[in-house]
């Protein structure tokens, strides 16, 4: 099966960029780790502009009703960016979630604000902290066949100072349920399937700012990048990057199937593996200035690592992946 992104996707993505490269993204990154949203949610702003949060959310709740792949071009590039905030949740955690419940009221009552950038939505899956519950306006606890409104009842400490995590209490039942806890996977796997894009989208703004800079580093009268040794790494890191890819798009198109838990978790476990291996390479070609909080390098070293496990650790998703194989297999819809 050959798979080529249409113009207009590619069109998407490059306005998606576009917005980003232009909004000044690390200051909003750095501001959002201090606590001061404002800027980040300005520029989340003019991604509510351009349709992104309201993707996956239907027509009828004010959206855009796009495909799954979709939200991949655009989180490829939230990714490149290290764009800041509760990006997953809003844009495809929440309303996937929402819109997979048997009675929608939820979805009528908080799907149109997610989507035109008025609010900004967590949910915490499981045991797991929320991201950014002291910004958002619709904050969720979806555990086990329950879904519930959270309220944020303790800071967590998180590697990445812009990914704001807090434990949360519970209040008031939406929904629960078999049915419930259907949707709630529905949920978690469609976040997973965005976290894992932004990760590859990460990767490969680490691997092109490094390609830069072995460029123009010199030692011994030569740039670094001229080594074999820093060849072979960063060709390592691309190899891992693009074969990552086209499971990202396979899990995408069959988000709706029944592989979807073993798709997502590939892409997952290949996005977030290729991701890191190009933050240790990144750290290592770069030297000590790697290490510092002022030089953006660590914007994308910080995202990297946290995402590593966020949304389940690469052990979860192997797991997954092997529970899967053991079952009888199943022709996915649209997969010849």
């Amino acid at each position: 099966m050959r798979f080529a992104l249409s113009p207009e996707q590619l069109d998407f993505g490059a306005s998606v960029r576009k917005i980003l490269e232009s909004g000044r993204t690390p200051d909003a990154v750095r501001a959002w780790a201090k606590g001061d949203p404002a800027f980040g949610r300005r520029l989340l702003g003019q991604l509510a502009g351009a349709g992104v949060p309201g993707l996956l959310v239907e027509e009828q709740y004010e959206g855009v009703g796009a495909e799954p792949i979709d939200l991949v071009v655009a989180f490829l590039e939230i990714g490149r960016a290290a764009a800041p905030g509760p990006l997953v949740e809003t844009a495809a955690a929440i309303p996937a979630l929402l819109q997979a419940l048997a009675d929608r009221a939820a979805a009528a009552r908080w799907l149109p604000g997610l989507a035109d950038g008025r609010a900004l939505g967590t949910v915490a899956f499981g045991t797991t902290g929320a991201l950014d519950a002291d910004v958002a306006d619709v904050v969720l606890v979806a555990e086990g066949d329950r879904l519930s409104v959270g309220h944020r009842a303790g800071l967590i400490r998180s590697i990445d100072p812009a990914r704001r995590l807090f434990v949360l209490d519970t209040d008031a039942v939406v929904a629960e349920g078999p049915q419930v806890a259907e949707a709630i996977a529905s949920g978690f796997d469609t976040g997973t399937l965005a976290a894992a894009a932004q990760q590859l989208g990460a990767g490969r703004a680490l691997l092109h700012v490094t390609t830069e800079y072995a460029k123009q580093r010199k030692q011994f009268g030569k740039p670094i990048g001229e080594f074999q040794a820093v060849k072979q790494k960063l060709a390592d890191v691309l190899i891992g990057l693009d074969l990552a890819e086209p499971l990202l798009y396979r899990a995408a198109l069959t988000l709706d199937d029944p592989t979807r838990a073993r798709d997502v978790s590939a892409a997952a476990l290949a996005c977030g593996e290729g991701a890191y291996r190009a933050a240790r390479a990144a750290l290592q070609v770069h030297g000590a200035i790697g290490y510092t909080a002022e030089y953006d390098l660590s914007l994308w070293l910080t995202k990297v690592t946290a995402l590593r496990s966020a949304w389940g650790t690469p052990d979860f998703h192997r797991a997954r992946i092997a529970s899967a194989l053991r079952t009888p297999a199943t022709t996915p819809r649209g997969i010849a």
